[in-house]
């Protein structure tokens, strides 16, 4: 199996996981747990576990990794800062359909970064993918607020997240690259909430858990798959198969949160569905070469 195929299956690993993390960090919210502490935890546990896991390998990492790592850990604070408190103001299906709208600026910030212009495919896959989320994220309630907002602005972050990350991974490496984004966005985090949020005196066990959750599996798991999986995949492939979180955020939602699945969020689904097999197959399986018979 080739190892791009694996990268992109992967990176639907990643959205799966992501989606549930939605769930996940609204209940953390409705617990008491201020945003910029849960995310000071959650990058901190993360951090620790890549330290460990890959300790020597990240012991050889060398000054000049610092930087990209310092870069794309602020980019990864910022936009988990803006989805994070965005999710206080708006519910967890809307924050995840709009932080999926990254699929449409990636493209184009890659292609200001590299001078590497998409192909077609890649343009359509993205304005099927923006329409899709267009239908996903309005639902049957058309107001858009503060959290819509922040949640909206998280996805134009998190294109320059994924798109930094992409140009840094070769140079640094997926595990120290991992690492270093994960410490240094743990660093900005407690740091802002020691300034702006109180920490609860008393966190229950279940909350706990629920930390440990977002820290391990949707924070330390998931980008540290996503960093490898873009050594392997381009920047456009991985912004329109991440979009998916939207479709997984807003099945775990309904599931395990009781909201309610319109059919706007159908309509939006199969959109980002039709999408992703755009970009992925380019669709050559309907295209049908005329075979030449000699006699």
């Amino acid at each position: 199996m080739k190892k791009s195929l694996v990268a992109d299956m992967t990176l639907l690993l990643i959205s799966i996981i992501w989606g549930s993390g939605f769930v996940a960090t609204q209940i953390l919210l409705d617990a008491g747990i201020s945003p910029f502490y849960m995310m000071g935890f959650r990058f901190l546990i993360a951090g620790v576990s890549l330290g460990v896991i890959f300790f020597k390998r990240i012991k050889k990492m060398e000054k000049k990794d610092i930087l990209g790592g310092f870069l794309v850990g602020i980019l990864l604070y910022l936009a988990f800062g803006a989805q994070t408190v965005g999710l206080q103001y708006t519910t967890p299906s809307k924050n995840a359909f709009l932080t999926g709208v990254n699929v449409v600026v990636v493209p184009f910030l890659y292609w200001a970064v590299t001078h590497k212009k998409p192909d077609k495919y890649a343009f359509i896959a993205v304005g099927i993918c923006f329409l899709g989320t267009t239908f996903l994220s309005t639902g049957n309630n058309m107001s858009f607020g503060y959290g819509e907002f922040l949640s909206l602005l998280c996805a134009f972050i998190f294109a320059g997240h994924i798109v930094s990350n992409g140009h840094f991974v070769d140079k640094t490496g997926p595990f120290i690259l991992c690492f270093l984004q994960m410490v240094f966005a743990s660093i900005f985090s407690f740091i802002t909430a020691f300034s702006l949020e109180t920490l609860p005196p008393v966190i229950p066990t279940q909350t706990w858990l629920a930390i440990f959750y977002v820290g391990i599996v949707t924070t330390m798991l998931a980008f540290f798959l996503q960093t490898w999986a873009q050594s392997h995949t381009t920047s456009t492939k991985t912004a329109i198969i991440l979009s998916t979180e939207a479709v997984f955020g807003t099945l775990f939602s309904v599931f395990l949160l009781g909201e309610l699945l319109t059919f706007n969020m159908i309509i939006g689904g199969i959109a980002i569905f039709i999408a992703i097999i755009t970009a992925e197959t380019k669709w050559n399986f309907l295209k049908f070469k005329r075979k030449t018979v000699k006699i």
